[in-house]
C-alpha cells in the first residue's frame, strides 16, 4: 500500500480522484451566485475551489507550501469583518484546534458572510473504513467530526446552516474498476440514504444579533408620584422665568 503523507497525496488515489472531482463540482456550484468583494479558501492550495467565484479578491492561504499567504489558522491575520466568503475544504478534522478556526472564521467574516464546509463523515462507510482499518495515512488519520457537532458549533458562534448535503455514497475502493461498478450508489444515495455520504458539504450564514431598544419598567406607584409632581414642577419654571431680568 503506497503511503500518503499529506491530503493532496490521497487525491491522486483511486478514491481521491473520486471525492476530488465531487466536491469541486458541490464548490463550483455554491460559490457563484455569492456576491462580495473578498473571498478566501484556507488550505489544499492544489485545488482552486474558489474558482467559479466572481469576487474580485480572491485567495488561498495556509501553513503549506504554494499557498498565496502563508499563515497559522488559529489566527488569522485578517481585520475583523474584512472578508465576504470563506471556504474550509476538509481543515477542521485536520486540525488540533477546529473550533479556534470556526472562531477565527466568524471573526474575520463580514455580516451576512457565508462560509463553506467541507468535512468526512464519521457515520458513513468512509468514517467505518477509519475505525476499522489502519489510521497511519491520510485521511484516515484525521479527526472526523460528527456533522451534528460541527452544527452545534456553528449555531454557537451565531451562524445558520443555509444548505447542506452528502456526497461520495460509494465505498471508498483503492481498486478503480470496482469503485467504478458502485457508480449506481450516487444518485441512489441522495434518494435513500443521504445522511450516509462519505463526506457533508454545508453552507453557513454569519448573522449579527440587531440591537434592542430597552425601555424602562415603569412600577404604578412611581409614576403615581410623578404625576401629583408634574403641575408644580411647571409652576415653578414659568415663575422663574417671569421673574428673570429682561
Amino acid at each position: 500500500m503506497s503511503t500518503t503523507n499529506t491530503l493532496n497525496d490521497w487525491f491522486a488515489t483511486p478514491p481521491g480522484k473520486y471525492l476530488l472531482e465531487c466536491e469541486q463540482t458541490l464548490f463550483d456550484h455554491s460559490v457563484t451566485d455569492i456576491f462580495g468583494f473578498n473571498a478566501l479558501q484556507l488550505g489544499l492550495a492544489e485545488h482552486d475551489f474558489l474558482r467559479a467565484s466572481r469576487m474580485p479578491l480572491r485567495a488561498i492561504v495556509g501553513n503549506e507550501a504554494g499557498v498565496q499567504v502563508r499563515l497559522d489558522m488559529d489566527e488569522l491575520p485578517f481585520e475583523c469583518s474584512s472578508l465576504d466568503l470563506v471556504l474550509l475544504p476538509h481543515v477542521l478534522e485536520f486540525n488540533a484546534h477546529p473550533h479556534q478556526i470556526l472562531r477565527e472564521v466568524e471573526r474575520v467574516l463580514r455580516p451576512e458572510g457565508n462560509v463553506i464546509i467541507s468535512g468526512f463523515n464519521p457515520r458513513s462507510l468512509w468514517g467505518a473504513r477509519r475505525v476499522l482499518g489502519s489510521q497511519t495515512n491520510f485521511p484516515w488519520r484525521g479527526d472526523f467530526i460528527a456533522l451534528s457537532r460541527l452544527k452545534d458549533w456553528l449555531a454557537l458562534l451565531g451562524f445558520e446552516v443555509v444548505t447542506g448535503r452528502f456526497a461520495c455514497y460509494a465505498p471508498p475502493l483503492t481498486n478503480p474498476n470496482w469503485l467504478n461498478r458502485f457508480n449506481f450508489m450516487e444518485p441512489a444515495g441522495d434518494r435513500w440514504w443521504a445522511v450516509w455520504g462519505g463526506v457533508y458539504f454545508l453552507q453557513a450564514i454569519k448573522h449579527v444579533p440587531g440591537m434592542n431598544l430597552i425601555k424602562p419598567k415603569w412600577s404604578e406607584g412611581l409614576v403615581g408620584k410623578l404625576l401629583p409632581a408634574t403641575p408644580k414642577l411647571n409652576r415653578e419654571i414659568s415663575q422663574c422665568t417671569k421673574t428673570e431680568p429682561e
